[in-house]
């Protein structure tokens, strides 16, 4: 086990160099740069000044190796959008909002959507499965930011039950300190695609549970259906199921530019796109670096839980 991780994380540190290379390379073969003139040209003095004060005047490979110096000590440099944070502050300050949301919208998501699985597999053919399958097929073709703008005209501005937007506002506490009315609506409209995602993979790993030699045997025994749905089933499907939904987590924990537009929502996404459009060099690297660090740790879990689920696997692909 020892020995497996340590490899795994070796491989994770080739990952994140091979990525900061890459991206790294890519920004700086765009043309242009963060600082191009606009409508008003700058004077030549003035741009050689702010071009010299973010070491942009030397050769790339020298801003490489000084940046990537000062990352090792977590310092990512300063957003050329927001110069007054950092970019670890200001990364700290909005990605716990974009957590926050991704949380609650991974513990809705996984949890309704495994029983909306395991109930259409169960009843496979029925009316309740066709329901089931047209429901994940819709919420899998619907963008997250229409159904966010229905659910705001249905229960902002129709039922008037819930505000259409905003972040902790003090008047909009259910409980205070704990849970707001301004989560419920952009947790539902970013939870239906994962949801649906979900239903899908968990019903298609439990038809295949259900048709296995083991749970005919487990039948002819006598167990009830219930049992066996709780021992063998469930147990045997999750494997499948951990491979195609483990690498939706990272998605969601990142946010969604959408979400965090329609309902106000001052969290990570949004700088996605605007420090590609305002050509942000440290804010680019930073969150390439992130997502490369939360996709590598979360299949390194998923290794993990396919020991925890079946301890007939080896880590590192064989069989007991």
């Amino acid at each position: 086990m020892a020995r497996y991780l340590l490899g795994r994380i070796l491989s994770l540190i080739f990952v994140l160099f091979t990525v900061s290379i890459i991206t790294f390379a890519l920004m700086h073969s765009v043309p242009g740069g963060p600082f191009d003139e606009g409508k008003q040209r700058l004077p030549d003095a003035a741009k050689a000044n702010i071009m010299r004060k973010y070491g942009l005047d030397q050769p790339v490979w020298k801003q490489y190796i000084n940046y990537m110096s000062h990352a090792l000590r977590l310092d990512f440099g300063i957003p050329y959008q927001v110069p007054t944070e950092t970019v670890t502050s200001l990364i700290a300050k909005t990605w716990f909002i974009t957590f926050q949301v991704g949380m609650m919208t991974v513990t809705l998501a996984f949890s309704v959507g495994i029983v909306l699985g395991a109930i259409a597999a169960y009843h496979r053919g029925s009316w309740i499965d066709t329901g089931v399958t047209f429901l994940s097929m819709l919420g899998t073709t619907l963008p997250n930011f229409v159904v966010a703008l229905w659910l705001i005209l249905i229960f902002a501005y129709g039922l008037k039950l819930l505000p259409s937007g905003g972040w902790n506002e003090p008047t909009d506490w259910l409980i205070p300190g704990v849970f707001s009315k301004n989560w419920i609506l952009p947790v539902l409209a970013y939870a239906l695609m994962p949801m649906a995602q979900v239903a899908r993979y968990t019903r298609a790993s439990m038809v295949d549970a259900l048709q296995s030699d083991y749970v005919r045997t487990a039948r002819a025994k006598g167990l009830r259906d219930r049992t066996i749905l709780r021992r063998h089933v469930l147990k045997n499907a999750a494997i499948p199921m951990v491979t195609a939904l483990g690498p939706i987590i990272p998605d969601l924990i990142t946010g969604s530019i959408f979400i965090e537009a329609v309902f106000r929502i001052p969290g990570l996404g949004k700088y996605f796109v605007t420090s590609t459009f305002n050509r942000d060099y440290p804010m680019i690297m930073a969150l390439m670096l992130l997502i490369a660090v939360l996709w590598g740790v979360t299949y390194i879990l998923t290794d993990l839980a396919y020991v925890v689920l079946d301890p007939r696997v080896r880590l590192g692909g064989t069989m007991k």
